[in-house]
């Protein structure tokens, strides 16, 4: 492997921890990249997942020091979440680029309406319904959400800000921490269902994942310093950058292997 090679793989796993920390998305650089090496799909599915799980310890330890997680309603959340996403990664195995890129599409749809549809419920907690003890919807809201990050993971950030905002009522700073959390816990699972199928390619996932872990600190800092409308501005750009791959607008592949043909 080249130094250029190692260089803009570390490279995008920073930009991947920044973007996935703050909000979703991210990981359509890693796939794309890993694919470019080489990858097949469904191992560069399972390889993005080593880079998941320690740019989420990285910034669960740097929101836990912030003292962002108050009580254990996302453990209880994350319950759910992991059991569904065992259960997405177990469907995974196999996925067509056609399925992940459908799924980002929708996603990001969603994300984009609730952003500038009365914009102020994500900066704004509910403590009426953060009191209130959790209802058996919110479980099953929280388990779709986990087997579509086991299944995919790309864009999971968007359904799970959702949920959590929405849903259980955390302002968008909380919620992002919180999101965090919970991804961490279910990515544990799910790259050992991906690794048991040998769906890992672990020199790729080491490498993107150095880079991915001092995107996540930095994104955990600002996140917590910079507030709601930092996140939500964050967002809206991961939300652009993602349609401009998608549509071609902007071909962010091409580029990327421009950069490796060097």
């Amino acid at each position: 492997m080249s130094a250029i090679s190692i260089t803009v793989i570390i490279i995008a796993g920073i930009l991947v921890g920044f973007i996935n920390t703050l909000s979703g998305g991210g990981s359509v650089i890693s796939l794309s990249l890993l694919i470019i090496l080489g990858l097949p799909a469904g191992v560069a599915n399972g390889t993005n997942r080593i880079s998941i799980f320690f740019q989420t310890l990285s910034s669960v330890g740097s929101f836990t020091k912030q003292k962002m997680f108050t009580n254990l309603r996302p453990v209880w959340l994350g319950i759910p979440a992991t059991i569904g996403a065992i259960l997405g990664a177990y469907l995974a195995i196999d996925v067509h680029e056609k399925v992940i890129e459908t799924a980002m599409i929708l996603a990001m749809i969603m994300m984009a309406f609730f952003l500038f549809y009365k914009p102020d419920r994500w900066l704004k907690e509910n403590p009426g319904l953060l009191r209130k003890n959790l209802k058996w919807w919110q479980f099953a809201m929280f388990f779709a959400v986990g087997f579509y990050g086991g299944f995919i993971q790309v864009g999971v950030g968007y359904f799970m800000l959702m949920a959590l905002v929405l849903g259980t009522g955390y302002d968008l700073v909380k919620a992002n921490a919180v999101k965090n959390l919970i991804v961490f816990f279910y990515a544990i699972f799910a790259l050992a269902v991906f690794m048991i199928n040998g769906q890992v390619h672990y020199l790729y996932g080491l490498l993107l994942s150095a880079g991915s872990v001092i995107g996540a600190l930095i994104a955990s800092y600002f996140a917590v310093k910079k507030g709601a409308g930092f996140i939500r501005a964050a967002i809206i750009l991961s939300i652009i950058l993602t349609v401009l791959q998608i549509t071609g607008l902007v071909n962010f592949t091409h580029i990327i292997k421009g950069i490796l043909s060097i």
